[in-house]
Protein backbone atom coordinates (compact mmCIF):
# COMPACT_ATOMS: atom_id res chain seq x y z
CA UNK A 1 0.00 0.00 0.00
CA UNK A 2 1.33 3.43 -0.93
CA UNK A 3 1.20 5.88 1.94
CA UNK A 4 -0.75 9.03 1.20
CA UNK A 5 1.34 12.16 1.30
CA UNK A 6 0.92 14.31 4.37
CA UNK A 7 -1.22 17.37 3.80
CA UNK A 8 -0.68 20.62 5.67
CA UNK A 9 -2.88 23.67 6.04
CA UNK A 10 -1.85 27.12 4.82
CA UNK A 11 -3.52 30.44 5.61
CA UNK A 12 -3.54 32.65 2.53
CA UNK A 13 -4.56 36.22 1.72
CA UNK A 14 -3.45 39.11 -0.44
CA UNK A 15 -1.69 40.96 2.37
CA UNK A 16 -2.68 44.35 3.76
CA UNK A 17 -4.50 46.34 1.07
CA UNK A 18 -7.81 48.04 0.29
CA UNK A 19 -10.15 45.48 1.80
CA UNK A 20 -10.07 41.70 1.80
CA UNK A 21 -9.88 41.15 -1.96
CA UNK A 22 -8.46 38.60 -4.39
CA UNK A 23 -8.12 39.04 -8.14
CA UNK A 24 -8.80 36.49 -10.90
CA UNK A 25 -5.13 35.59 -11.37
CA UNK A 26 -4.75 34.84 -7.66
CA UNK A 27 -7.87 32.65 -7.65
CA UNK A 28 -6.62 30.73 -10.68
CA UNK A 29 -3.25 30.03 -9.04
CA UNK A 30 -4.98 28.76 -5.90
CA UNK A 31 -7.22 26.53 -8.03
CA UNK A 32 -4.15 24.93 -9.67
CA UNK A 33 -3.35 23.23 -6.36
CA UNK A 34 -6.85 21.93 -5.66
CA UNK A 35 -8.59 18.81 -6.92
CA UNK A 36 -12.31 18.17 -7.39
CA UNK A 37 -12.75 17.25 -3.73
CA UNK A 38 -10.71 20.08 -2.21
CA UNK A 39 -12.37 22.82 -0.21
CA UNK A 40 -11.37 26.34 0.77
CA UNK A 41 -12.28 27.59 4.22
CA UNK A 42 -13.00 31.32 4.47
CA UNK A 43 -12.14 32.49 7.97
CA UNK A 44 -13.44 35.52 9.82
CA UNK A 45 -9.92 36.89 9.83
CA UNK A 46 -9.56 37.72 6.15
CA UNK A 47 -7.74 34.49 5.37
CA UNK A 48 -8.38 31.41 3.23
CA UNK A 49 -7.38 28.00 4.58
CA UNK A 50 -6.25 25.47 1.99
CA UNK A 51 -4.57 22.08 2.32
CA UNK A 52 -1.48 21.34 0.23
CA UNK A 53 1.00 18.43 0.07
CA UNK A 54 3.80 19.03 2.55
CA UNK A 55 6.51 18.29 -0.04
CA UNK A 56 5.11 20.98 -2.37
CA UNK A 57 4.82 23.71 0.25
CA UNK A 58 7.96 25.72 -0.78
CA UNK A 59 6.99 25.62 -4.47
CA UNK A 60 3.39 26.58 -3.77
CA UNK A 61 4.41 29.47 -1.53
CA UNK A 62 6.73 30.74 -4.27
CA UNK A 63 3.99 30.51 -6.91
CA UNK A 64 1.53 32.28 -4.62
CA UNK A 65 4.04 35.03 -3.89
CA UNK A 66 4.48 35.68 -7.62
CA UNK A 67 0.83 36.78 -7.86
CA UNK A 68 0.79 38.76 -4.62
CA UNK A 69 -0.56 36.10 -2.26
CA UNK A 70 0.92 35.83 1.23
CA UNK A 71 1.07 32.54 3.19
CA UNK A 72 0.98 32.28 6.97
CA UNK A 73 1.28 29.32 9.35
CA UNK A 74 -1.85 27.87 10.94
CA UNK A 75 -1.96 27.13 14.65
CA UNK A 76 -0.55 28.87 17.70
CA UNK A 77 0.84 31.90 15.91
CA UNK A 78 0.01 35.57 15.59
CA UNK A 79 -2.52 35.84 12.78
CA UNK A 80 -2.11 38.28 9.93
CA UNK A 81 -3.43 41.74 10.71
CA UNK A 82 -7.15 42.15 10.17
CA UNK A 83 -7.74 45.62 8.72
CA UNK A 84 -10.41 48.07 7.67
CA UNK A 85 -10.93 48.91 3.98
CA UNK A 86 -8.84 52.12 4.09
CA UNK A 87 -11.81 53.94 2.57
CA UNK A 88 -10.26 57.39 3.07
CA UNK A 89 -7.02 56.44 1.35
CA UNK A 90 -3.78 54.60 2.10
CA UNK A 91 -1.81 57.54 3.50
CA UNK A 92 -4.64 59.13 5.48
CA UNK A 93 -5.54 55.87 7.18
CA UNK A 94 -1.99 54.64 7.73
CA UNK A 95 -1.74 51.67 5.38
CA UNK A 96 2.11 51.76 5.38
CA UNK A 97 2.04 51.42 9.19
CA UNK A 98 -0.40 48.51 8.99
CA UNK A 99 1.78 46.78 6.38
CA UNK A 100 4.90 47.20 8.52
CA UNK A 101 3.15 46.03 11.69
CA UNK A 102 1.84 42.95 9.90
CA UNK A 103 5.31 42.19 8.54
CA UNK A 104 6.77 42.36 12.06
CA UNK A 105 4.25 40.25 13.95
CA UNK A 106 2.33 37.87 11.65
CA UNK A 107 3.47 34.28 12.09
CA UNK A 108 5.21 34.76 15.44
CA UNK A 109 4.80 31.72 17.70
CA UNK A 110 2.67 32.37 20.80
CA UNK A 111 0.99 30.15 23.44
CA UNK A 112 -2.37 30.35 21.65
CA UNK A 113 -3.64 31.82 18.37
CA UNK A 114 -3.56 35.60 18.67
CA UNK A 115 -5.70 37.90 16.55
CA UNK A 116 -4.50 41.47 15.92
CA UNK A 117 -6.68 44.08 14.20
CA UNK A 118 -6.13 47.53 12.73
CA UNK A 119 -8.41 50.38 11.79
CA UNK A 120 -7.44 53.63 10.09
CA UNK A 121 -9.86 55.96 11.88
CA UNK A 122 -12.04 56.19 14.97
CA UNK A 123 -15.07 54.66 13.21
CA UNK A 124 -13.36 51.34 13.98
CA UNK A 125 -14.39 49.22 10.96
CA UNK A 126 -11.39 46.94 11.56
CA UNK A 127 -12.90 46.05 14.98
CA UNK A 128 -9.77 46.71 17.06
CA UNK A 129 -11.62 46.72 20.38
CA UNK A 130 -12.88 43.13 20.14
CA UNK A 131 -9.63 41.45 19.18
CA UNK A 132 -6.59 40.39 21.20
CA UNK A 133 -4.55 43.39 20.11
CA UNK A 134 -6.20 46.35 18.41
CA UNK A 135 -4.69 49.42 16.79
CA UNK A 136 -6.69 52.55 15.96
CA UNK A 137 -5.30 55.54 14.07
CA UNK A 138 -6.43 58.65 15.96
CA UNK A 139 -4.33 61.53 14.61
CA UNK A 140 -2.13 62.48 11.71
CA UNK A 141 0.46 59.91 12.74
CA UNK A 142 -0.68 58.67 16.15
CA UNK A 143 -2.19 55.35 17.17
CA UNK A 144 -4.12 54.11 20.19
CA UNK A 145 -3.43 50.54 21.30
CA UNK A 146 -6.03 48.25 22.89
CA UNK A 147 -5.47 44.78 24.33
CA UNK A 148 -7.49 41.88 25.71
CA UNK A 149 -10.66 42.00 23.63
CA UNK A 150 -12.80 38.85 23.48
CA UNK A 151 -15.37 38.24 20.75
CA UNK A 152 -17.02 34.98 21.81
CA UNK A 153 -19.08 33.75 24.72
CA UNK A 154 -21.43 35.29 27.26
CA UNK A 155 -18.39 36.94 28.84
CA UNK A 156 -17.35 38.73 25.63
CA UNK A 157 -15.74 42.07 26.36
CA UNK A 158 -14.07 44.99 24.69
CA UNK A 159 -10.33 45.44 24.87
CA UNK A 160 -8.85 47.96 27.26
CA UNK A 161 -6.90 51.02 26.16
CA UNK A 162 -3.25 50.18 26.76
CA UNK A 163 -1.61 53.38 25.51
CA UNK A 164 -2.68 56.48 23.61
CA UNK A 165 -1.16 58.36 20.68
CA UNK A 166 1.84 56.17 19.94
CA UNK A 167 3.88 57.15 16.90
CA UNK A 168 4.70 54.24 14.56
CA UNK A 169 8.11 53.30 16.00
CA UNK A 170 6.67 53.36 19.52
CA UNK A 171 3.73 51.25 18.37
CA UNK A 172 5.97 48.59 16.81
CA UNK A 173 8.15 48.46 19.93
CA UNK A 174 5.24 48.18 22.37
CA UNK A 175 3.49 45.45 20.37
CA UNK A 176 6.77 43.52 20.05
CA UNK A 177 7.27 43.73 23.81
CA UNK A 178 3.71 42.58 24.53
CA UNK A 179 4.18 39.55 22.28
CA UNK A 180 7.55 38.73 23.84
CA UNK A 181 6.05 38.85 27.35
CA UNK A 182 3.11 36.70 26.29
CA UNK A 183 5.40 34.18 24.57
CA UNK A 184 7.59 33.97 27.68
CA UNK A 185 4.99 33.95 30.45
CA UNK A 186 1.79 32.68 28.83
CA UNK A 187 0.66 29.17 29.67
CA UNK A 188 0.24 26.58 26.92
CA UNK A 189 -2.99 27.26 24.99
CA UNK A 190 -3.80 30.23 27.21
CA UNK A 191 -5.76 32.81 25.16
CA UNK A 192 -4.33 36.31 25.27
CA UNK A 193 -7.32 37.85 27.07
CA UNK A 194 -6.94 35.26 29.87
CA UNK A 195 -3.23 35.98 30.02
CA UNK A 196 -3.91 39.71 30.39
CA UNK A 197 -6.29 39.02 33.31
CA UNK A 198 -3.92 36.58 35.00
CA UNK A 199 -0.70 38.51 34.47
CA UNK A 200 -2.37 41.81 35.26
CA UNK A 201 -3.04 44.78 33.01
CA UNK A 202 -1.07 47.18 35.21
CA UNK A 203 1.77 44.67 35.55
CA UNK A 204 1.97 44.46 31.76
CA UNK A 205 2.04 48.25 31.42
CA UNK A 206 4.77 48.58 34.04
CA UNK A 207 6.88 45.91 32.39
CA UNK A 208 6.49 47.32 28.88
CA UNK A 209 7.11 50.95 29.71
CA UNK A 210 10.04 50.31 32.07
CA UNK A 211 12.02 48.72 29.25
Amino acid sequence: MVDKEKMIKLAVNAGVSFGAKLNAKQLLVIAEYMDDHSEIELTTFQQLYIEVPESQKPTIEEKFSEVGLVCYPVGNFVKSLRTCNFCKGAEEEGMPVAIELNKRIAGKPVPFTLRPAYTGCEVGCGEPLINDIGVMKVGKNEYDLYIGGKTKGADAEAGKLFEMELVPEQLYKVVDQLLDIYAKHGKKREPFYKFVHRYGFDHLRNEVFQQ
